[in-house]
């Protein structure tokens, strides 16, 4: 038994070593491939250009030529004569370990991690196949997208491009505690070492730990929130000196650093503190966006699980009480404040919270947030070259462009006068290879 566990270590870290990089490059196809498009949006110029062609050599995006033109030694052509191609899209915020469910808080008590981890694989390819060929994972339960990341880097699954900041950080009864709810002798005393910190040496070994676990991004969790079993979803968790600790750790190993923040005190703490970025932001005030467009701070909105979670809040049974209440708080405000920030000038970028609402229906943040005085344009970009910054990896993702990686999506009609036609992606491709 000891010399199978020894193995099973062995083999888990070596998959861990060889895989925790972001491996695009590692499966670079043989040969050119032409991809013929009626159309092309530049999201880095902001145009819809004409019939273009992209050549694809490996991974990466070799050459973009106007016109429908012949490529000489290209050993696949695809014709996408009436389609509009455009990057593929990014998701700033998701959860691909687990989906809404009215059972979802009971299964927590039934299920192993093995369970969220073969259920998430599905998840990530209807994400994949929805054109979101890049997501950030702002929080799993165990780490399993961790292990869900390298195995779509290894190729041995398909899924986006993941990530991941595993699991959220924030204090003991806050929104981060899995605990919140349970009872006494079950809940225990979670620590730094699943996230949750009392103070600001808890906060560096958080992120320490996140860092050894495989993390690629760091969530805090400042605020409180809709789906944990506690009484407020906007009150302020996290001192603004944990934060700055976990933002200075945070910066010794790379990290961007997303906050969860609904409550006005808890966004200006967190701007204050130097994160990256705020979501969901329902009760952001004038001052919070003053304080992010100087400190350049991004707003991911998340208007769809506001959306979500008030409907179902309204389904009897589906949330518990306390979680209901909060949901039909957020819902009705949320598209407001995203509307209220664009106008002020806040930095936006693409996100939606998924699984809070269904896997795979992403693109349908892109019609709320038009109908929140958003251009479609602008939107599309929220997705793409503004998302890619908020990673920092714009030299790689959001745009079509030499260099860059081979993330090709494809949809019938005109994004610029529908963006509905986001959520039917006829063709999908990522680092080269295609998925749809």
């Amino acid at each position: 038994m000891a010399m199978r566990l020894s193995l099973a270590v062995a083999l888990a870290l070596a998959l861990t070593l060889t895989t925790s990089v972001h491996a695009d490059d590692k499966a670079a196809a043989t040969g050119l491939t032409a991809i013929r498009c009626g159309h092309l949006l530049d999201t880095d110029a902001g145009k819809l250009l004409g019939a273009t062609t992209i050549v694809v050599e490996g991974t990466r995006i070799k050459e973009v030529k106007a016109g429908s033109v012949d490529i000489a030694g290209a050993a696949k052509v695809i014709d996408l004569p009436t389609s509009t191609c455009l990057p593929g899209l990014i998701d700033s915020h998701t959860h691909l370990t687990f989906e809404t469910s009215p059972t979802g808080y009971t299964d927590q008590f039934r299920w192993n991690v093995a369970d969220y981890a073969i259920r998430s694989t599905v998840y990530a390819k209807r994400t994949l196949e929805a054109g979101f060929t890049t997501v950030r994972n702002l929080g799993d339960g165990n780490g399993e997208s961790v292990a869900l990341r390298n195995a779509i880097n290894a190729g041995i699954i398909p899924g986006p491009r993941i990530f991941t900041a595993a699991q959220a950080i924030g204090s003991t009864g806050g929104h981060a505690d899995g605990t919140d709810g349970y009872r006494k002798d079950l809940a225990g005393d979670p620590g730094p070492k699943v996230g949750i910190i009392n103070g600001t040496d808890d906060a560096w070994k958080a992120v320490r730990q996140h860092y050894k676990d495989g993390a690629d991004v760091i969530k805090i969790m400042p605020s409180g929130g809709v789906l944990d079993e506690s009484s407020s979803v906007d009150n302020a968790q996290m001192t603004i000196e944990e934060i700055k600790a976990v933002v200075a750790a945070a910066r010794d190993y790379g990290f961007v650093v997303g906050a969860h923040a609904h409550g006005a005190e808890a966004i200006r703490r967190a701007v204050l503190g130097g994160v990256d970025s705020i979501e969901h932001g329902t009760f952001m005030n004038d001052e919070d966006m003053k304080l992010m467009k100087e400190h350049g701070t991004w707003y991911v909105p998340t208007i769809i699980a506001g959306k979500y979670v008030e409907e179902k809040a309204g389904v009897p049974g589906y949330y518990p009480p306390q979680v209901a209440a909060k949901a039909k708080q957020v819902g009705p405000i949320i598209q407001a404040t995203a509307g209220k920030a664009y106008k002020a000038g806040v930095k936006i970028a693409f996100g939606t919270d998924a699984a809070v609402y269904p896997h795979g229906q992403n693109a349908k943040e892109f019609k709320y947030m038009v109908d929140a005085g958003m251009p479609p344009l602008f939107v599309i970009q929220a997705a793409t070259t503004h998302a890619a910054q908020l990673l920092r990896r714009e030299k790689d993702l959001g745009s079509i462009a030499p260099g860059k990686f081979a993330d090709v999506i494809a949809v019938d009609g005109n994004p610029l006068d529908d963006v509905t036609v986001l959520q039917k992606v006829g063709f999908v491709m990522k680092a080269g290879e295609r998925y749809k």
